[in-house]
């Protein structure tokens, strides 16, 4: 038995409106996730011990340095999406919520514009 509205049929959406967005682009980040950091798990397999030189000269190339963009987006996008759904969840006072979601926000995309910086940083002064 479906509780729905028709209209919410049509739309797809529940009752807060963007619960099934939200758990799509929380499993799609997993997802993307996995061969992104298994590449990282090989890549600090293979330069462990390596000189400085080397490593930077490794994280220089287009296709490391694309690797390692990407790793960042997904890696804060899921961060700040897991913490939205745990301050959504725990946090019952509204203006708490409020607080603590912003405040998640401006973290996510503070930490996320700091390490791109770095990440381009080495990729194009290497």
């Amino acid at each position: 038995m479906d509780m729905r509205t028709p209209l919410g049929k049509v739309r797809g959406l529940g009752s807060a409106k963007s619960g099934t967005e939200h758990f799509w682009k929380v499993r799609t980040t997993s997802v993307a996730l996995v061969p992104l950091l298994l590449f990282y798990v090989v890549f600090l397999v293979i330069y462990a011990g390596k000189p400085y030189a080397d490593v930077i000269s490794a994280l220089s190339n287009p296709f490391i340095a694309t690797i390692n963009a990407l790793t960042i987006i997904a890696s804060i996008v899921h961060m700040k999406l897991g913490m939205e759904e745990i301050v959504q969840d725990y946090i019952h006072s509204e203006v708490t919520k409020v607080v603590l979601l912003m405040l998640n926000s401006f973290f996510s995309y503070v930490i996320g514009g700091l390490c791109l910086i770095a990440a381009l940083k080495i990729a194009f002064v290497g």
